[in-house]
């Protein structure tokens, strides 16, 4: 059984015909999901906004209120690459809704997989800043309510760009295990291998910086060697995934050298680490080809779901195997030199 809680910003939030966060990557995503004629196995939810004292876990009030304002007054630009207009804080809260629904029918149900296709997407906002396409971290407000239950949560990020809002703000929550694989370098800036968390949460930021080129058989033996043994430490409750499809080799805006079937093999990784059914969810993150975005999402949930796709071949021989080495052994020295202070 597939969930999904969206679609939700296929109309609207639109930063005009040249910004490449627009509404038509959702029309792109949900091609994908029609793609695997699912039939009675796919259910919608319907999605209201996500209760503001959802956001204050994640957010400040500081920062809700402006952006709120912002947008009355009919919107503006956030930063370079960031803006909003007059509908977009009402859909920013729509998208973190969807996350909260999603995580809420997983566990009345106990089976099936949940997938948030949403915009804007989150994983860049900070605590009291938007940046990167990003407005509400989504897939961290999900994390936090779940958190404030007392569960633990993993969150693997896969988009081609470190998710430095995720990684911010559960720096030091030690029921939050973040993994990101993402090319390097490459925006934001962050996400370097000795990045490993604060005092109360020491090696629980797992960062797998790799080079440009990248292939999937590189990406997925960075989350087996390196993450895999803190994940199994870990013993996650729930397992997010920051679903990002900007590192597919079609993307505009990475260098990354993935097909859409290395999705399917990371969606049969990912799936891998969840406790029982019924505890993975995907959310939306990046992603600026439709082509990409519609085979890539049909590729991820397919593997998932047992559908049959017909996949771009996996994609092998890429540069990384040295990144991989020297991130395990960054992280390794920066774990063994907090825990010496």
């Amino acid at each position: 059984m597939l969930i999904v809680a969206g679609p939700s910003g296929d109309e609207g939030h639109d930063g005009g015909p040249h910004h490449p966060e627009h509404p038509g990557r959702l029309r792109s995503v949900m091609q994908g999901v029609a793609d695997l004629e699912l039939g009675d196995d796919l259910e919608h939810l319907a999605l209201v906004p996500a209760p503001i004292e959802d956001l204050l876990r994640v957010h400040t009030k500081d920062y809700l209120d402006a952006l709120e304002t912002l947008c009355q007054r009919g919107g503006g630009d956030l930063d370079a690459d960031t803006y909003a207009r007059g509908d977009s804080f009402d859909l920013a809260r729509r998208a973190a809704g969807a996350g909260l629904l999603a995580t809420a029918a997983l566990e009345e149900r106990g089976d099936g997989i949940a997938f948030v296709p949403v915009r804007p997407p989150g994983h860049h906002a900070l605590a009291d800043r938007a940046m990167g396409f990003c407005l509400l971290n989504n897939v961290a407000i999900a994390a936090a309510a779940l958190t404030a239950k007392g569960q633990r949560v993993l969150i693997v990020d896969w988009d081609v760009h470190h998710g430095n809002g995720t990684q911010d703000l559960f720096w030091n929550d030690p029921n939050v295990l973040y993994v990101s694989t993402h090319q390097w370098p490459l925006y934001p800036g962050t996400g370097r291998a000795s990045e490993v968390g604060g005092a109360n949460a020491l090696g629980l930021t797992v960062n797998l910086p790799l080079p440009p080129g990248a292939t999937g058989d590189v990406m997925r033996e960075a989350l087996e060697q390196v993450a895999g043994p803190t994940i199994d430490a870990f013993g996650p409750d729930w397992v997010f995934v920051s679903c990002g499809f900007d590192a597919h080799r079609d993307d505009p805006l990475g260098g990354l050298a993935l097909s859409s079937g290395d999705f399917a093999g990371l969606a049969s990784l990912v799936r891998s680490f969840a406790p029982r059914p019924g505890r993975l969810a995907l959310f939306l993150e990046g992603g600026y080809s439709a082509t990409a975005l519609r085979s890539s999402t049909a590729s991820t949930l397919g593997a998932l779901l047992g559908a049959t796709v017909t996949d771009e071949p996996p994609s092998r021989d890429g540069p990384g195997a040295e990144a991989i080495q020297m991130a395990q052994t960054a992280r390794s020295r920066s774990i063994l030199a907090e825990q010496e202070r």
